[in-house]
């Protein structure tokens, strides 16, 4: 499990505004729920797996302007434990995008030091090729330190709650939180939700306990690298107090 922050990391993030060299503070663990795919794809007359391709793509790139901003984690919110309900063409559809995904993109990824990481439950429905292609992804690039993306896939933060209670034993939260998805992954300093909705979904219930948010209106596949650094911008006028004054 990754260290905790220390006394002066904490008490850093806490007070936000400029840093001590005049610089604006920066989120270094962001998180998205990367919500307008099926919309942006009905806007334009297209079928829905093309605003998750464009979705996609829109993950790719907002990714490496992570990079350069300064993010060491970013999640995305993939698939979630509720997705299952929708038709089993677009199901599908997205299993199979993601499968390819996974096979075409991770030696590119692996070249730009990015480290791969899938959270969710790795049982049925999920197709077990699937399973396997994540473990290779994951496998083929744990040594690289550049960026994490965790990628949420069949998640749901109540799922992953009552997981990891049935592994608890007792203890203290730190304790518990051995016992989730990615015990390395550090608590989000900012949750971003785009396309206008204002709810968090069931998305990382445990982790985002103290996240700042932001909401954006932009569809998700229209969320731009300037989108991303007006929300960091947002974000860098706060002031965390993590319930002290």
């Amino acid at each position: 499990m990754a260290d905790a922050r220390s006394a002066s990391e904490a008490a850093e993030v806490a007070q936000g505004g400029p840093d001590a060299d005049g610089e604006a503070a920066r989120p270094r663990y962001v998180a998205i729920i990367t919500d307008g795919n099926g919309r942006w794809a009905r806007r334009r007359g297209l079928p829905t797996i093309a605003g998750h391709e464009a979705g996609a793509d829109t993950v790719k790139a907002r990714l490496r302007d992570a990079v350069e901003l300064g993010i060491e984690e970013l999640t995305v919110y993939s698939f979630s434990t509720e997705n299952w309900r929708r038709s089993d063409e677009e199901v599908s559809a997205l299993m199979a995008m993601l499968g390819r995904r996974i096979e075409l993109e991770t030696p590119e990824l692996h070249a730009e030091g990015v480290r791969m990481r899938f959270i969710g439950r790795r049982a049925a429905p999920v197709p077990p090729h699937l399973i396997e292609r994540m473990a290779w992804a994951e496998e083929l690039t744990s040594a690289n330190r550049r960026i994490t993306l965790f990628v949420a896939f069949n998640y749901g933060g109540r799922a992953e709650i009552v997981d990891a209670a049935r592994t608890f034993t007792g203890g203290d939260e730190e304790d518990f939180r051995a016992h989730l998805y990615a015990p390395d992954m550090h608590d989000p300093d900012l949750i971003i939700r785009t396309s206008g909705e204002q709810r968090i979904s069931n998305y990382l219930l445990w982790q985002g306990a103290y996240s700042e948010y932001v909401f954006r209106e932009e569809l998700w596949p229209d969320f731009t690298r300037e989108a991303l650094e007006q929300s960091l911008s947002e974000f860098a006028e706060r002031r965390r107090r993590f319930g002290g004054r």
